[in-house]
C-alpha cells in the first residue's frame, strides 16, 4: 500500500483516508495548491447535514437506478458539500446521498468548498 501525505484543514484531520473506498470507487483527494479551492474526500454520511430533505422528496426510481450503478461501478460524481465552521451541509446530490444510505454505505465522495454563514443562508432561501 502506498503512503499518502497531504495537508488537511483542521476540520478534516479526524477523518481517515484509505487506499480503497467503501462504495467501490477509489478515494479522490485533491484541490488546488496551497489548499485553495474545493477538495474531494470520502466523508461519513452522518457528518453531512441535509437541511432541504424536510421540504423535498426524491424520485425513488432514480434512487434505485443510482443504487444499481453505485453497486456496479461506484459513485462517479461526488456530491457538493459546503463546510461552514466545521459543519458540513449538502445541497446537491440528494438522490446519490439517499442511494448511499439505502445501500448502507458509511461514506460518500464529496466535493467540499468552504463557506460562510451568509453562504449557508443563501442556499436555504
Amino acid at each position: 500500500m502506498a503512503n499518502l501525505m497531504m495537508r488537511l484543514p483542521s476540520s478534516l484531520r479526524s477523518l481517515s483516508v484509505s487506499a480503497s473506498s467503501s462504495n467501490g470507487s477509489p478515494p479522490v483527494i485533491g484541490g488546488s495548491s496551497g489548499g485553495v479551492g474545493p477538495m474531494i474526500v470520502e466523508l461519513p454520511l452522518e457528518k453531512i447535514r441535509r437541511p432541504l430533505m424536510r421540504t423535498r422528496s426524491n424520485d425513488q426510481n432514480k434512487v434505485k437506478e443510482l443504487m444499481d450503478s453505485i453497486r456496479e461501478i461506484g459513485l462517479q460524481v461526488p456530491i457538493d458539500v459546503i463546510e461552514v465552521d466545521g459543519a458540513y451541509y449538502g445541497f446537491s446530490g440528494c438522490h446519490r446521498y439517499e442511494a448511499h444510505q439505502k445501500l448502507g454505505l458509511p461514506t460518500i465522495r464529496c466535493k467540499i468548498r468552504k463557506g460562510t454563514k451568509e453562504t449557508l443562508r443563501h442556499h436555504l432561501r
